[in-house]
């Protein structure tokens, strides 16, 4: 199954999309779709068979409003052996502000009074469904509603030159969601999924999650032992080699670039790029 957030006009709609199209969810229009994932998964699956009521013209925005962004650094073994780092004994684990995220086509916004080294991040991210505390593995994976692309966009000045990493994790704009979040059952094993991003056209990250370090699972648990994870709140699970910071010569995006970043069996989000206030 597929689910998001959908605009139309200026109502927006929780909504399941099937053969291409988005059907509205039978609550009121603008119920958010985390309230609707509280109800849990019986309801969502009732709520999903049930939508009939097709929506002209809609344009899939940011598939939820996370009530905690929780994201994972140095959780892919190709991305740390480019980066030249140890490997970490456990989940590094940093948060990014809600008020972050973008949807589909929204523009990345890079103010460069503030930075000039801005990075692109493919991520897998784990949208929960059920309240998770001193969660099991298994218990964890099973609290999972669904997943959906991130891009967890990195302005590298600010994060190295802070010495943590919240404020050139959370600049506006710098959490693109998207396109759909699609639950556990469609999408099989998180562990073998193919993710990508192109810049341009031009692909820079091509890898599996087959390369995470702490898999999904284990990672839920260990932020469940140390806070409730609850429905809505998003954890993005890592990104593999091919960050722009890290080639030879160093590259980095600018206005006028386009950022598409995209994993298997979820689809494709593409951001364009444009400069902020001076």
């Amino acid at each position: 199954m597929r689910l998001g957030t959908v605009r139309v006009g200026e109502a927006r709609f929780a909504a399941t999309e099937r053969e291409g199209l988005w059907y509205a969810l039978d609550v009121p229009p603008g119920t958010p779709l985390n309230a609707v994932l509280a109800e849990g998964q019986e309801e969502v699956d009732r709520l999903a068979v049930s939508a009939a009521r097709p929506l002209a013209g809609a344009t899939p925005v940011a598939p939820l409003r996370p009530g905690k962004i929780v994201a994972i650094g140095l959780n892919y073994l190709d991305h740390i052996r480019e980066a030249g780092m140890d490997k970490p004994e456990r989940p590094l684990m940093f948060a990014k502000f809600p008020s972050s995220v973008i949807g589909p086509g929204e523009p990345i916004v890079i103010d460069a009074d503030l930075t000039e080294r801005v990075d692109w991040e493919v991520e897998l991210a784990a949208v929960i469904g059920t309240p998770l505390r001193h969660a099991s593995p298994s218990q964890a994976l099973a609290g999972v509603a669904g997943y959906t692309v991130a891009n967890d966009v990195s302005a590298r000045d600010l994060q190295f030159a802070d010495g943590q990493w919240t404020r050139g994790k959370s600049l506006d704009t710098f959490c693109p969601l998207g396109p759909a979040i699609v639950t556990p059952d469609e999408l099989g094993d998180p562990q073998a999924l193919r993710l990508w991003t192109a810049v341009n056209g031009e692909t820079v990250q091509d890898s599996s999650t087959a390369e995470m370090l702490f898999g999904v699972a284990e990672l839920l648990a260990y932020c469940s032992r140390a806070f409730t994870l609850e429905p809505g709140d998003l954890v993005l699970t890592g990104t593999p080699w091919g960050c722009g910071e890290f080639m030879d010569p160093r590259r980095s995006l600018r206005p006028g670039d386009t950022v598409e970043v995209g994993v298997e069996g979820i689809g494709t989000l593409s951001n364009p790029v444009a400069g902020g206030p001076r």
